[in-house]
């Protein structure tokens, strides 16, 4: 069956509207893309949804689960440069 995992992350620091998912898998951290605002990029086969500002929550979807996908997921909030505020 085609099986989805979506994981919420959300934070409070004011000014801070970005945010990156990474998930480490055999010691290795792999980018699995970045929201700014409301806008998102995600990298192949993940989708990444919501809003990366403070009281708001972005969720990390994996469209296909497989073994591979079990590894430690994070995500970290950053404040955004000023080139990448709209």
């Amino acid at each position: 069956s085609n099986q989805v995992h979506q994981t919420p992350c959300s934070h409070s620091i004011s000014g801070y509207n970005r945010i990156l998912w990474y998930k480490q898998s055999n010691r290795e951290f792999v980018f699995l893309g970045y929201m700014i605002g409301t806008s998102a990029s995600p990298e192949a086969g993940f989708d990444i949804v919501g809003d990366a500002s403070a009281g708001g929550t972005s969720t990390l979807t994996i469209k296909q689960l497989t073994p591979n996908s079990s590894a430690v997921y994070y995500c970290a909030a950053n404040p955004c440069p000023f080139e990448c505020s709209s």
